[in-house]
């Protein structure tokens, strides 16, 4: 087998007066589109959160769904007809590594999409490998797709769609919850890829610095509808940085207008919550580490760090009480656990409520209700708060963090980013004196990045204690007044104020 996968016949796309608006919502995800993207274009697609971008990605894959998901306007084409009519032709790769990973073998799950295309069985097998080199995932084709890395899992998802050779590639922010070791693996096998291939390239994706040289065009959509910008990414990104930030797109080299790690610093505060001989795991799962000592200080923030798979969101989970330790203790202040035991994981989940509330790396797993301004609703209600006491508290958290025009809205038709606001929403609305947050910044534009940082900064200031898993160095900047960094030997490193250490631990 050569270095080189085969060339393809690269796709054109074509949107004229384009529009989808999802079931259930009164506002069009994307409406008036008018585009053109030649065969063989690289192009990185901007937009601030809730623009339509992963829809018009969805669109452009032929997974948007029926008339029973949405409806549409106008036209879109891929190669002159229908996106759902060129089966084969576009190959989509999503944000959530686990999402996409579907077999149990690293060659059965990169045949997959072969297989439901009815590709020959020795031409399948050819292609795997092809794909597999390409991406340089260096693992033989029967290893466990369970013991793959974040940043192997994503090349795995990228090898599965260009096995079925594709003319048009959609990654749809690829590297959103990868370390930078993932990051820097999935970027250079992309770059390798199309190189390769010559295939149509449309990227999404909130790290513009990451792909901003591979690209050749930007395009930034507008929130209320068209394109905003489009062009060269010299003329875009310098020429219209300063507005196109302010309008929520992510600008390399813009200042964020946020607090520093000091302002979430207090040398001397107590412990929070204390873990002590500490063994982790999922249940029924191996022990991941153990012997953890370390505390999680009261009012100021803590960020969690370390590389993809090594223990962070089950650490997370087991200091805010969904998780039982394998051994050894989580002890909570008495100030948080008034009278009640100290081990969280013993508590009642009404108990956690207003003690420890977590937001889960995932948001659709915490969603319960059907509509925006309920999903926030619920953990007060629970509190047996009063009926204009929930109000208050949903309205302004439906303020701060930009959902008030969507509190009719499904939750799951949510933007990525605004499903992440609203997880971490519904948290706040019960005012818990301990917040746990998994990636609590994956997704969001500029200014929804900038007014979540604010008001976990006026948390802290209040008087919550924060502790955050998080990849991002400029939230470790901002919010990492102590830095715990976990690694694949177990060994917790602490008392590391994050405006020092965010490049080097996160």
């Amino acid at each position: 087998m050569g270095d080189a996968m085969p060339a393809v016949r690269p796709a054109r796309l074509v949107a004229e007066g384009w529009g989808w608006r999802h079931a259930g919502r009164r506002r069009a995800a994307l409406h008036g589109l008018d585009l053109v993207i030649e065969p063989g274009e690289r192009v990185l697609l901007l937009g601030a959160s809730g623009s339509g971008k992963s829809t018009l990605l969805h669109a452009f894959a032929g997974v948007l769904g029926g008339e029973d998901e949405g409806e549409q306007h106008g036209t879109l084409r891929l190669d002159g007809v229908s996106p759902v009519a060129a089966r084969g032709r576009a190959g989509l790769v999503l944000q959530d590594p686990d999402s996409q990973v579907i077999l149990a073998r690293v060659g059965d799950d990169v045949a997959f999409g072969c297989e439901n295309l009815g590709v020959a069985r020795d031409e399948i097998w050819s292609r795997v490998r092809e794909a597999v080199h390409a991406v340089a995932l260096d693992l033989p084709l029967d290893h466990p797709t369970s013991r793959l890395s974040g940043g192997q899992k994503q090349r795995l998802a990228l090898a599965g769609a260009l096995a079925m050779r594709p003319g048009l590639l959609l990654l749809d922010e690829p590297t959103a919850n990868l370390d930078p070791e993932g990051v820097a693996e999935v970027r250079r096998a992309v770059a390798r890829v199309v190189e390769r291939t010559g295939a149509t390239m449309v990227v999404v994706e909130h790290r513009v610095d990451v792909w901003v040289d591979l690209v050749d065009r930007v395009i930034v959509l507008d929130a209320d509808g068209g394109v905003l910008a489009d062009g060269t990414p010299a003329s875009v990104l310098a020429e219209q940085g300063r507005s196109l930030a302010a309008k929520g797109v992510w600008v390399p080299g813009i200042p964020l207008d946020v607090p520093g790690a000091a302002d979430a610093t207090r040398a001397d505060a107590p412990s929070a919550l204390e873990a002590a001989g500490l063994a982790i795991g999922r249940p029924r799962g191996a022990v991941l580490h153990e012997g953890l000592a370390f505390d999680v200080p009261e009012a100021a923030s803590t960020v969690l760090t370390g590389p993809n798979g090594v223990g962070k969101s089950t650490l997370a989970l087991t200091l805010g009480g969904l998780l039982p330790p394998r051994d050894g203790r989580v002890v909570a202040a008495p100030g948080i656990a008034r009278g009640i035991g100290e081990e969280p994981h013993r508590w009642r989940s009404r108990e956690l409520l207003t003690r420890i509330g977590t937001v889960f790396q995932e948001p659709e797993h915490q969603f319960v209700a059907s509509n925006v301004r309920d999903e926030i609703a619920v953990a007060p209600r629970a509190l047996g708060l009063a009926p204009a006491d929930v109000d208050a508290r949903v309205d302004e958290v439906l303020q701060r963090l930009r959902l008030d025009h969507l509190a009719g809205a499904n939750p799951f038709t949510l933007s990525g980013g605004e499903a992440r606001r609203l997880s971490v929403g519904a948290v706040l609305a019960t005012r818990p004196r301990v917040v746990i947050l998994d990636e609590p910044t994956f997704g969001q534009d500029r200014l929804g990045w900038i007014e979540l940082v604010r008001l976990l900064h006026e948390l802290v200031a209040d008087g919550a204690s924060l502790l955050s898993v998080t990849h991002d160095a400029a939230f470790t900047a901002s919010l990492g007044g102590r830095c715990i960094a976990l690694t694949p030997g177990g060994p917790v490193l602490t008392n590391a104020i994050g405006a020092r250490l965010a490049g080097e631990v996160s």
